[in-house]
């Protein structure tokens, strides 16, 4: 239901006139220009025009800003399709859906994004929707649960201890059932310098809010 009603209001959002800070795009994602989001002009001024609306408060809208991490991680995706192609894949956490769309584009057989916050869920169904492509959108928590997928992905996931204390053990799992295991981390302090070793390391610029746009370097690594 809230999923639903979380879908209802980003339609909505998308197709009212308007323009300004609190309104949503659909823009080129920058470091990624073949998948377009629906992207918040500015995410903070978006959500507190959208928690006087609710009357209560809302979850921080993370799916409406492109993020480092995963704009890494959907680029290496587009650039070596031959690791997606026809294999289920799992997007955690995804935010906006960038690097499940990223996914869906370079061939996977399946993609389910998963995240907790509807509004990210159904962030995901309009940019799927936008990019021309099928990928499931799944909401929940996964952290405690086994999957079965060829290839599991998580952008920009490490962004508080507590998180990563939870991410990463779920991640070893992954790997150790079989799944491939790819994380973009844009280096916030919450990785190990060990477990872990580089794939490829891009400057991206970002669309966060309240962090300088200028390029920073992000990795892409998976477990040593």
């Amino acid at each position: 239901m809230a999923t639903a009603a979380a879908l209802t209001e980003l339609e909505q959002e998308i197709t009212a006139p308007g323009e300004g800070l609190d309104r949503l795009r659909l823009v080129e994602t920058p470091f990624v220009p073949e998948v377009r989001l629906h992207l918040a002009e500015d995410a903070i001024v978006w959500w507190a025009r959208m928690e006087a609306a609710a009357g209560r408060p809302l979850a921080a809208p993370y799916w409406a800003s492109a993020w480092a991490g995963g704009q890494a991680l959907a680029r290496y995706l587009l650039d070596h399709p031959g690791l997606v192609r026809d294999r289920r894949v799992l997007d955690l956490a995804t935010g906006s859906g960038l690097v499940a769309i990223a996914a869906a584009l370079a061939g996977a057989r399946q993609v389910v994004a998963n995240d907790i916050d509807p509004y990210a869920v159904a962030a995901v169904t309009v940019n799927a929707r936008a990019n021309r492509v099928d990928v499931t959108a799944q909401a929940g928590d996964l952290l405690d649960a086994d999957i079965q997928v060829d290839l599991l992905l998580a952008g920009d996931v490490l962004y508080d201890g507590e998180m990563a204390a939870r991410v990463l053990p779920f991640l070893r799992r992954a790997a150790a059932g079989g799944a491939q295991v790819l994380l973009g981390d844009p280096g916030r302090g919450h990785l190990s310098a060990t477990g872990w070793e580089t794939v490829v390391s891009y400057p991206v610029p970002t669309t966060e809010p309240s962090v300088d746009p200028a390029p920073r370097p992000v990795r892409v690594l998976r477990p040593a």
